[in-house]
C-alpha cells in the first residue's frame, strides 16, 4: 500500500506562501515542532532564536483556530502531525563585480503547512492522567488562556478607540470654543472701533461749530457804553 499523499493527510491545516526565506532553513524549525503536542510546539517556536520562527509560530495558531472554529477541538488536544517547506519561486537578482562581471542572487522563497491532528481517547485519557500527577489538572488549559488573551486584546483595543474618540471630541470642543472667543473679541474691537470713529468725528465737528457761535453773539456791555458815547458825540456837534 502505498503512503498517503501530501493533499490527502487527515487533520487541520494552514498555510503560508510566499515566505520569503528558503526552504532549509524552515525545515530546520519544523524538524523541531513535528509529532510536538499544540503547548509544546507553541513553546518552542516562542523561545527560538530564528527568524522563520515567528513566521511558524502564525502558522500554527492559525492551524490551531481552524481546528477549534471549525471543527470544535480544543487545542490542548491537538499535535502537530505533519508539518513541511516546499520551495517556492527563486527571485533573481543581479549584483556588479570586477572587472565589468556580475554575479546573481537567488533570493528563495518558500511555502509552509502545518497539520494539526487529533489526539486518541486513550492518549487524551493518558495524558490527563499524567497532568493530574503533576498536580496541574487544575490549572486552566491553552484554550481557556487563549480566550482570555483574546478578549483581553479586543477590550484594549475598545478602550483605545474610546480614548481616541474623547481625545477627538476634546479638541473639537476646544476649536469650537477658540472660534467663539475669537468673534467675541473681534465684537469688542468693532465697538472700540466705532467708539474712536464716533469720537473723531465730533472732535473735527467742535473747531467748524466755533466761529459760527462767535459772530451769534449778541454784543456786550463795554460794545453797548461805546455806541452810546459815540452817540452823545453826534449830537452834541
Amino acid at each position: 500500500m502505498g503512503a498517503v499523499k501530501t493533499n490527502e493527510r487527515p487533520g487541520t491545516r494552514a498555510q503560508i506562501k510566499y515566505v520569503r526565506s528558503s526552504a532549509s532553513k524552515a525545515r530546520e524549525v519544523l524538524n523541531l515542532i513535528r509529532l510536538k503536542s499544540y503547548d509544546d510546539a507553541i513553546d518552542l517556536l516562542t523561545f527560538s532564536e530564528r527568524r522563520i520562527s515567528d513566521t511558524i509560530q502564525k502558522c500554527v495558531n492559525s492551524a490551531a483556530a481552524n481546528a477549534e472554529n471549525n471543527d470544535g477541538i480544543s487545542s490542548e488536544e491537538l499535535y502537530v502531525s505533519s508539518c513541511y517547506a516546499d520551495e517556492g519561486p527563486t527571485l533573481k537578482r543581479w549584483r556588479p563585480r570586477a572587472r565589468g562581471r556580475a554575479t546573481r542572487i537567488n533570493k528563495r522563497t518558500c511555502h509552509i503547512t502545518i497539520i494539526l491532528t487529533r489526539y486518541t481517547a486513550d492518549e487524551i485519557d493518558e495524558m490527563r492522567a499524567r497532568a493530574a500527577l503533576k498536580g496541574s489538572a487544575t490549572a486552566p488549559n491553552s484554550a481557556e488562556a487563549r480566550r482570555k488573551r483574546v478578549e483581553k486584546s479586543k477590550e484594549s483595543s475598545k478602550d483605545e478607540q474610546e480614548e481616541v474618540l474623547e481625545a477627538e471630541q476634546e479638541e473639537v470642543l476646544e476649536a469650537e470654543q477658540e472660534e467663539v472667543l475669537e468673534a467675541e473679541q473681534e465684537e469688542v474691537l468693532e465697538a472700540e472701533q466705532e467708539e474712536d470713529d464716533v469720537a473723531v468725528e465730533a472732535v473735527s465737528i467742535l473747531p467748524e461749530s466755533m466761529p459760527e457761535s462767535a459772530e451769534g453773539e449778541s454784543p456786550s456791555e463795554d460794545d453797548n457804553k461805546e455806541i452810546g458815547s459815540e452817540n452823545e458825540t453826534e449830537e452834541g456837534q
